[in-house]
């Protein structure tokens, strides 16, 4: 009986070696890897109506599998009614074996279950090759029971390569399964 791999373990064993010769690299400890996985959510409209966010907070360590930082602002705003060290967000960061965890589960189980899901767009990175996805409704995750929400929040998420350049970083992203939409030109850098 064969074991199937993690998302880990076929980086190391397959991905890598692929990568290396896509991108003509010369030593393989130079491929792009995945560093770190940021997931975040804003609150700041939220807490205008002086309500409470343990709910999100809940909902934001069922989906990371850890428990969250709440961030707070460093100073005070008048126009956006907004005091300093008031609670702004909500952030959590992935890395090693439960940052592949979660990337292989966002891939095969959440993006499929987004309604009128199309492909994810190759136009979200950053010149430096990190690449950022919003989702709209927290409810695809498969942690959530639709039947508890009170009230639907999007999810930030920013996935964080050491690829040197946008080409490295979709090159990357692909192998490891993101589904991007037909290729259209990418920024070369900002």
């Amino acid at each position: 009986m064969t074991k199937t791999l993690t998302l880990k373990e076929r980086f190391k064993q397959e991905i890598a070696p692929e990568l290396q010769k896509e991108l003509k690299i010369k030593n393989l400890n130079a491929v792009p890897k995945l560093k770190k996985v940021v997931i975040n959510v804003g609150i700041g409209k939220l807490l205008a109506g002086g309500k409470d966010y343990s709910e999100i907070e809940e909902n934001i360590k069922l989906i990371a599998g850890q428990k969250p930082i709440v961030t707070r602002s460093r100073k005070s705003i008048s126009n956006f009614k907004l005091r300093e060290g008031q609670p702004v967000g909500i952030t959590v960061t992935l890395r090693g074996d439960s940052m592949y965890d979660f990337t292989s589960k966002l891939v095969n189980i959440v993006l499929p279950r987004t309604r009128d899901f199309r492909g994810i767009s190759n136009r979200s990175f950053d010149g430096q090759g990190n690449y950022s996805l919003a989702i709209r409704e927290h409810t695809v995750f498969p942690e959530i029971n639709p039947d508890d929400i009170i009230k639907l929040h999007g999810i930030q998420l920013t996935f964080v390569t050491s690829a040197q350049d946008n080409e490295g970083g979709y090159q990357l992203l692909k192998a490891l399964g993101f589904p991007f939409q037909p290729k259209k030109e990418i920024n070369k850098s900002k």
